[in-house]
């Protein structure tokens, strides 16, 4: 089973989790996210996968971006949803899918808990 990377390239933490994956041999394929976008259901698939009951909790909340489009105080799930569909650089990254489970590399070395090694 191959596991796929929400990756963008700039982060330290998601080039990390990729180095730690190739160390570990695990096959992987990268999504770059941010050249590519996501998709409302791709979203919503990540959103289960990672167990998250709230689409903020896969958002980052400290990114400028955020406040200035007025997220912090937004209750409505859709809206955030679609505020990463326009905006795919306010989530979290990495995020690495294995075997329908999700962990956001943070640190990297969490994503390990989806692998039995």
């Amino acid at each position: 089973m191959t596991a796929i990377v929400y990756h963008n390239p700039r982060c330290s933490k998601s080039r990390q989790t990729i180095q730690m994956l190739t160390e570990q041999g695990i096959p992987y394929d990268c999504v770059l996210y941010l050249d590519d976008g996501l998709s409302l259901a791709t979203l919503q698939s990540l959103l289960v996968a990672l167990g998250f009951t709230s689409v903020r909790d896969m958002m980052r909340s400290k990114e400028p971006l955020y406040k200035a489009l007025g997220l912090d105080n937004e209750g409505d799930e859709a809206v955030l949803l679609q505020a990463l569909v326009n905006h795919p650089k306010l989530l979290e990254r990495p995020i690495v899918v294995y075997d329908n489970r999700a962990q956001i590399g943070r640190p990297p070395e969490a994503v390990m808990r989806l692998f039995s090694i």
